[in-house]
């Protein structure tokens, strides 16, 4: 994987994939569930959403860094 040069985007793509991961995680906790409430029913929808949305944030900040090699 190539490096980021600017730090400030660096850290910001760090936090996004902390972020991600946190989604994704919490999303495993849901699934392993054998029923979800309305509630969790709800926080599912979100947390897929904001999944994506940092996905796609992720995405779009490493296209447009320069990277070394």
């Amino acid at each position: 994987m190539d490096e980021i040069q600017d730090p400030a985007l660096s850290e910001e793509i760090d936090r996004l994939h902390a972020e991600h991961h946190r989604y994704a995680q919490r999303l495993e906790e849901l699934i392993q569930k054998p029923y979800l409430s309305e509630d969790e029913q709800l926080e599912e929808v979100r947390l897929k959403k904001l999944k994506l949305h940092a996905k796609d944030l992720i995405f779009a900040l490493e296209r447009r860094s320069p990277a070394v090699a």
